[in-house]
């Protein structure tokens, strides 16, 4: 891939601690006019995490309140949404969606999931004001980038979620365990994903069924709950 798209992984890990930012460096190397980074599903709540302009996020709004879209479509099929035309030849259906942007003047739509391994996220929203098509080389950056982006969305969530829990001291030191370390390096056995990835995972199925980051070290350990995607699913969850 091409400098520009180094240079643009690079800017993102930089702007942790500030997510309000992460849509610039999307500019510098997709041909797109503005685009949003969003929460949403079972995991996190649904929220804006950064928007490029008032277009971007309105698609977001809309998104949220109807309950369709192209965000909704790329999370739940884990893969990448493309509509390079719009207003005319649209290839999937959103009856009140598709109603609600009439009036936006909107050319493309695109759509990429913010995933960790078996972690739905949130999507990206892309979009441009003229009809246009994403180049295959288009597609693989912004799926690299949305990679980067997953981990930052996530690891504030943990950050924001401790900081309002700051007075629990065993919440503060449970990541530092012996346990939570072999658990990881299970996990990262199993994903093929790095340590720190891995143990975003861990503490991801923590925040979503509402238990300690131990506890599900633990069961990993136990080997009674396996990252390892089946099906599309995390084995022994009923999730």
């Amino acid at each position: 891939m091409s400098d520009r798209f180094e240079v643009a992984q690079r800017a993102l890990t930089a702007l942790a601690g500030d997510e309000s930012r992460l849509y610039q460096p999307f500019l510098g190397v997709l041909p797109v006019d503005g685009l949003s980074i969003s929460t949403f599903g079972d995991l996190l709540p649904a929220e804006t995490i950064s928007a490029s302009d008032a277009q971007a996020g309105r698609l977001d709004e809309l998104q949220f309140d109807l309950g369709e879209g192209p965000c909704w479509d790329a999370l739940a099929t884990r893969a990448p949404v493309l509509e390079p035309n719009i207003r005319e030849r649209p290839t999937r259906a959103w009856p009140a969606f598709s109603a609600a942007i009439i009036a936006d003047d909107l050319g493309a739509l695109f759509a990429f999931p913010l995933l960790l391994g078996p972690l739905r996220i949130g999507a990206i929203d892309l979009y441009t004001s003229q009809p246009r098509r994403l180049s295959d080389l288009n597609i693989r950056q912004a799926a690299g980038l949305a990679t980067v982006v997953s981990r930052l969305v996530l690891a504030r969530a943990f950050r924001l979620s401790e900081s309002e829990g700051e007075g629990d001291t065993d919440a503060r030191t449970q990541f530092s365990r012996r346990e939570v370390h072999q658990a990881t390096g299970m996990v990262l056995a199993q994903l093929g994903i790095p340590a720190p990835d891995a143990l975003l995972v861990i503490k991801g199925h923590a925040f979503a069924v509402g238990r300690p980051v131990q506890e599900i070290a633990e069961e990993i350990i136990a080997r009674r709950l396996s990252f390892s995607i089946n099906e599309k699913r995390i084995e022994g969850s009923d999730d």
